[in-house]
């Protein structure tokens, strides 16, 4: 398991402080000293999972219902866990099938496969191995035709890793076996649940605080972020078009959307005016700032909070992602599937996981008082597509393993970088691991978590 990797460090700290001890009585000079070379930062220093404010881990604590304990150590394990499946998923290549935390405290990493000799190395990592007939990519393939063809009587489609199938969900019966015909896709690949709860975009036009739309409809702030030196903030497409103005909570005059897609994608970004200034919180439980360090995404079974100007701050879990909803206004595609309940007016508002921005509310289906399940489009591509800078707090893990090389190359602080993508940095060449926008002190030797060199 995860934990291994803790209790081998303080091992390591116990024998150094035998020797140490074993020395008293000598009367030779000591050895010169040799210095030891800088520790690897971890996943979990790289994110900054220490740093969770008391009101996510409160949150955490009601939602997901765990101790205090046990919150802090979730964060900690599901960053490294994050950093683990993104290098297994690096090295297993096509055979690659999934991965996913479980646990009160996600210290159970599961990876699957579809080839048996990979079980071994998997195992070696700590984490536990899955041999399963069918290889991620194979099931996002047969996911895309299906989006391709699906109408609102089969509004969600995901590949859950757990049970290694593309999952249909149906609001009347028959509905994904004629798309399953139509499409002419194997049913032995499909698990078909029937629902009654068609997900909808979650905006609210009776008004509210957050943020207002030409004066009335209501959504949610998402990320603070920059464009150069313009303010704004990242939300989702459905709350607004091109042009479309928007007031604060407090109803003075704030800014336009300068872009929006809806359908395909629920992405947009507000540029503010010269009253309004970007911070690296997200609002939590009675007001207080929880501070934004980054853009990793985390993995399935994560913890997951939400900030939303109806119903405040909820937790819960990711289910999948890439996931596709078909709303009354057409499909999106690329979201991620969640246990966090939401209700109209949330729309467009934050999910953060421990200090890492996850991505903006898209829409769902329930409600706080009974729950639900929710959708969130993730952040990272709408950095990328409309060229933004998410506003984060100081994030410098300080120096990373080894002599610092010499700068150069094409990394690049502010860039949002895809899981896959290389990059050259010192001359040596770098693969990314896990997806993010680049941070001055997340330079690819420093971050072993994000960047694999090649």
């Amino acid at each position: 398991m995860l934990k291994r990797h803790a209790r081998a460090a303080c091992t390591a700290l116990a024998a150094a402080g035998l020797l140490l001890a074993g020395t008293g009585g000598a009367t030779a000079d000591p050895a010169p000293a040799v210095p030891s070379a800088p520790a690897v930062p971890s996943a979990a220093a790289t994110l900054r999972t220490a740093d969770a404010s008391p009101e996510l881990l409160s949150a955490m604590q009601r939602d997901l219902g765990l101790t205090p304990t046990q919150a802090k150590a979730r964060l900690a394990h599901e960053a490294e866990a994050g950093a683990t499946a993104a290098r297994l998923r690096d090295r297993l290549g096509a055979a690659f099938a999934g991965a996913w935390v479980d646990g009160a405290d996600s210290a159970v990493l599961t990876v699957a496969t579809t080839r048996a000799a990979d079980t071994t190395a998997i195992r070696a990592t700590g984490a536990r191995a899955k041999l399963v007939p069918r290889a991620l990519a194979d099931l996002d393939g047969a996911k895309a035709a299906l989006d391709r063809a699906a109408g609102p009587a089969t509004p969600v489609r995901y590949v859950d890793p757990r049970s290694n199938t593309l999952v249909v969900e149906e609001t009347e019966a028959g509905a994904a076996a004629r798309l399953l015909a139509a499409t002419g896709t194997d049913a032995d690949l499909v698990t078909v649940v029937r629902t009654a709860e068609a997900p909808r975009p979650l905006y609210d036009l009776r008004g509210g605080d957050a943020y207002y739309m030409n004066g009335s409809g209501r959504c949610s702030v998402g990320f603070p972020v920059t464009k150069g030196t313009v303010n704004g903030f990242a939300t989702a497409g459905h709350c607004g078009r091109a042009g479309t103005t928007t007031s604060g909570f407090n109803q003075v005059a704030q800014g336009s959307f300068q872009a929006s897609v809806f359908p395909g994608n629920d992405m947009a970004w507000v540029a503010a005016n010269a009253n309004w200034t970007s911070t690296p919180y997200v609002k939590g439980s009675g007001g207080a700032n929880v501070q934004v360090a980054g853009s990793v995404l985390q993995p399935v079974g994560a913890s997951v909070c939400r900030s939303g100007s109806t119903t405040g701050w909820h937790c819960g879990t990711i289910q999948q992602h890439n996931t596709s909803v078909t709303y009354p206004e057409g499909t999106i595609s690329g979201v991620t599937r969640t246990t966090v309940c939401a209700e109209p007016g949330d729309s467009g508002g934050s999910y953060i996981s421990g200090s890492q921005a996850q991505g903006v509310t898209s829409g769902g289906s329930g409600n706080c008082s009974s729950g639900g399940t929710t959708f969130f489009q993730p952040l990272n591509p709408i950095l990328s597509a409309y060229g933004l800078t998410l506003k984060v707090s100081g994030s410098d893990p300080g120096p990373g393993p080894g002599p610092e090389p010499e700068p150069g190359g094409t990394w690049k602080a502010g860039t949002v970088y895809a899981t896959g993508a290389a990059v050259t940095y010192g001359g040596s060449t770098y693969r990314c691991i896990q997806g993010h926008q680049a941070q001055t002190g997340w330079e690819p030797p420093n971050v072993p978590a994000l960047w694999q060199r090649v």
